[in-house]
């Protein structure tokens, strides 16, 4: 219950300053640029789809690009919601009070990670609304939809890990920033480093996140990538409890050090 306070509590003051608003709204007009574009490219080519076979449909040309452009949209907007989830508390001089505070850890983190992870739920919800404005007109494949879908939360969970366990590593928030970023964009490239090598490292290959998205944005939902996923959250709120606990016991070790040499 105090994880849900905690987040409601975060997610409140996300929507209080104004990036959280802009974010949202550059985000949203982006996607509807992408979505329509993507709308008059099948338009342009319907009529050479209608004589092949195995011609792809509307999943393939609007709703699989739609939620791969976010994912790279994602990338560059999730490092400015979580650069000061920790680091503002710490500039703050709040930080100290919050661990103290009768908050377990693992309270503290989950509860911040599910306000961010709500704001880009949001934000994911808003961009889905735009390929079921297609039923209106046609026809969907609502397993690529859901697919796509999944991967796309799952993308952005995991985006909102390593951004919360940057802001607890480092001091400054432009810090966390960068550092979400370059570590989001290593993991994107990766898969592009093995398809270069004539023997691909099996390791890359596992390690890269774009693999696994787009092996469930194919529709394939394998128990393998979403374990990824998974195992990748679990790690980065793992290691944020741990570096929340370490800075706790260098808060307390000087002063456990004074009292004795007081006595």
């Amino acid at each position: 219950m105090m994880i849900l306070t905690i987040a409601q509590r975060e997610f409140k003051t996300l929507f209080l300053s104004p990036l959280a608003w802009s974010i949202l709204a550059v985000v949203q007009w982006l996607m509807a640029y992408l979505f329509l574009s993507q709308v008059e490219a099948f338009n342009v080519l319907q009529p050479r789809l209608v004589s092949m076979n195995d011609a792809p449909g509307i999943a393939d040309i609007i709703i699989t690009p739609l939620f791969g452009n976010a994912a790279i949209i994602f990338m560059l907007v999730t490092p400015l919601l979580t650069m000061r989830i920790i680091c503002e508390e710490r500039r703050n001089k709040t930080l100290a009070l919050l661990l103290s505070s009768p908050i377990s850890h693992l309270q503290i983190i989950l509860g911040k990670y599910l306000a961010v992870f709500g704001l880009l739920s949001v934000s994911i919800l808003l961009t889905s609304l735009m390929p079921l404005s297609l039923l209106l007109g046609g026809t969907l494949d609502f397993g690529k939809f859901f697919a796509n879908l999944l991967a796309m939360s799952l993308l952005a969970a995991t985006y909102t890990a390593v951004g919360l366990l940057m802001s607890c590593i480092t001091l400054q928030p432009t810090i966390a920033a960068l550092s979400t970023f370059g570590l989001l964009l290593l993991l994107w490239v990766l898969d592009w480093s093995s398809s270069i090598s004539d023997h691909p490292s099996p390791v890359m290959q596992y390690l890269s996140i774009l693999r696994h998205f787009q092996n469930l944005q194919s529709g394939l939902i394998s128990s393998e990538d979403v374990l990824y996923f998974v195992f990748g959250i679990t790690l980065c709120l793992l290691l944020s409890i741990l570096r929340l606990e370490q800075e706790l016991l260098q808060k307390i070790s000087p002063a456990v050090v004074h009292n004795s040499s007081v006595e």
